[in-house]
């Protein structure tokens, strides 16, 4: 009889649009994908930001601020910096002591990073009866990131979605689909291109560098000098998309401080 009940009312949800639970970190890649989502495909977006105890405690501010911006139906900031405890010096992004390399090592993987958080974001988009969950890896991740490839999506959707299965078939829960810029075959310049034509020179606040930044009066500048600063560039070029992004490379007084702020 409550199973009963639960599933009618399960049934009377109605949404004006499709909800995506999408993970944010204030970055390019997972802002240009959640602007895509809403303005392109119409989802409502329930966003999800994570402070793991990464040095780029910036990017969580500019997730706040793109969350205003893209008029989230709700925003999250999940606490789990614990985790910096249990990685100690396995990586270079949650170990400050780590030199940031200019190039790609393993040093800047995280380990099972993106399946955490999308086991997370799943809870959340199972609580609320989203069907989808998004995060904003693309096609050039895959090379060197296990969990951006499509290989790794498919099988954490189907494990997750096997952890609920008996609230899915007995109605109470939603199969979830995962979506990201690499399953629909999207790079980094294709992404910053569908982005920029929503969000305009807002796309500049997004936060890349693997540092906390580099301080030059009131503000904070990219160090322009870690990989993701260099991949950022790249994707600006590439796209034929004007780069006003500053960089403390390109500022005689602190490239000094630059390339000691990412060692």
């Amino acid at each position: 009889m409550r199973d009963t009940q639960n599933r009618r009312r399960f049934q009377t949800i109605v949404m004006a649009k499709p909800a995506a639970v999408c993970i944010i970190s204030g970055g390019l890649d997972s802002v240009c994908y959640a602007a895509s989502l809403a303005a392109s495909d119409g989802y409502d977006l329930y966003l999800l930001t994570f402070a793991y105890g990464q040095r780029a405690k910036r990017e969580i501010e500019r997730a706040r601020y793109f969350a205003r911006v893209l008029k989230a139906e709700e925003h999250k900031v999940v606490d789990i910096s614990f985790m910096k405890s249990l990685y100690g010096r396995s990586n270079a992004l949650t170990d400050s002591k780590q030199e940031l390399l200019h190039n790609f090592s393993q040093s800047l993987v995280v380990p099972v990073r993106n399946a955490i958080f999308l086991t997370i974001a799943t809870a959340w988009a199972m609580s609320i009866h989203s069907k989808v969950v998004a995060y904003g890896a693309h096609t050039g991740d895959i090379p060197h990131y296990p969990d951006c490839r499509p290989a790794f999506v498919s099988a954490i959707n189907e494990a997750l979605n096997m952890a609920e299965s008996d609230a899915i078939v007995a109605g109470l829960r939603q199969e979830i689909t995962m979506l990201s810029p690499a399953v629909m075959g999207l790079d980094k310049p294709a992404l910053l291109r569908a982005g920029y034509k929503i969000l305009g020179d807002r796309i500049f606040q997004t936060w890349s560098c693997y540092s906390d930044g580099v301080r030059d009066g009131r503000d904070y500048l990219h160090c322009g000098r870690c990989e993701s600063c260099i991949n950022r560039k790249n994707a600006f070029t590439t796209a034929q998309v004007e780069d006003k992004t500053r960089y403390a490379t390109e500022s005689r007084k602190l490239k000094g401080k630059a390339k000691r702020d990412i060692h």
